[in-house]
């Protein structure tokens, strides 16, 4: 069997009422300009949308097949005894021209006794943003039910939202259970868990293609929403040229921005984890010791868990996020 190595997958475009194409635009994503996609998924183990291979001799086998190929080779063997043949992240570039829905993810309790599912906890890394371009995590204060629906149904919903101003380089991490929603002008990338359960709550009294209002999950909504105010929403990242600085450290997933020039050297023979490189600026080369593999603005790149240490490359100067599950 031939060994494993950085894998690619080709961009699965999801078309979207409040999508744009900035993502071609930015990223150079092989989507149509006249169509309004929402979202790229970059690498999917979601059962109808799963990620194929787009490099290598394993170009055209799907990521659920490498796996069952594969198994703790590709993810680790931790992971797949807790995972078994799914993927456990789902990541995504996210183009919002319009505001999306107010909505609510639930946890893995909720989405297991409901959906046969898992929660969905997740975390943004903006990339892009419009002048004046804002994001709403979580309320500004205490919340019940009641104060909740009494908002909602006299229009002044907004009012107990926290409503946060962002920038490119801004992280919110997003728990299941906090009640969010992305707002027009924003590109980011998204990680998450595998999941693609969504309680909306709200749509901006927005109708679809055939004058029809999306629709809510309210009842849904009401035992998945953390009503508590959390203070500041926003993650406070300390950035130094060179080094991993941490994002995002929860036990579905931990997130480092890792800025740099000339030559990297990460070492993941200890780690018994799959790592993920999305490149959100500039470009660089990966070598695992057999492959090369050039990885550009906008692209993701999967490195098996097998993989022991890997030389990065950069003349002009690159940004990724590298994602990786600590077992």
């Amino acid at each position: 069997m031939r060994g494993l190595y950085p894998l690619k997958f080709k961009p699965i475009p999801r078309e979207m009422i409040w999508g744009g194409n900035s993502l071609r635009k930015i990223f150079n994503k092989p989507f149509p300009a006249e169509s309004r996609i929402g979202e790229s998924w970059e690498i999917s183990a979601v059962s109808d949308k799963v990620s194929v291979v787009s490099n290598g001799f394993l170009e055209g086998n799907n990521l659920q097949e490498l796996i069952e190929v594969y198994m703790g080779d590709l993810v680790g063997d931790k992971i797949y005894e807790s995972f078994g043949n799914e993927f456990p992240l789902l990541v995504k570039l996210i183009d919002a021209q319009d505001d999306l829905s107010i909505q609510v993810h639930p946890g893995d309790e909720l989405a297991a006794l409901r959906h046969n599912g898992r929660g969905k906890t997740e975390m943004w890394y903006v990339l892009e943003v419009e002048p004046g371009a804002k994001l709403i995590s979580g309320f500004n204060r205490e919340v019940n039910r009641e104060l909740f629906m009494e908002r909602l149904k006299n229009g002044k919903l907004l009012d107990i939202m926290n409503v946060e101003m962002v920038k490119p380089g801004d992280v919110f991490f997003m728990p299941a259970g906090r009640v969010h929603a992305i707002c027009k002008g924003i590109v980011l990338a998204e990680i998450q868990q595998t999941s693609d359960i969504t309680y909306r709550l709200y749509d901006w009294d927005r109708v679809d293609a055939s004058g029809k209002p999306r629709q809510l999950h309210l009842d849904l909504a009401m035992d998945a929403i953390d009503f508590n105010a959390h203070g500041d929403y926003r993650t406070i990242v300390e950035k130094k040229q060179g080094n991993p600085a941490l994002l995002a450290d929860c036990q579905y997933f931990t997130t480092h921005l890792i800025e740099f020039k000339g030559k990297m050297v990460r070492d993941y023979s200890l780690l018994d984890s799959f790592v993920i490189y999305i490149c959100t600026e500039g470009e660089f080369i990966i070598n695992d010791g057999r492959v090369s593999a050039r990885v550009m603005k906008g692209e993701t790149i999967l490195l098996p868990a097998i993989s022991g240490e890997v030389v990065l490359n950069t003349a002009t100067g690159a940004e990724l996020l590298e994602v990786f599950i600590r077992t």
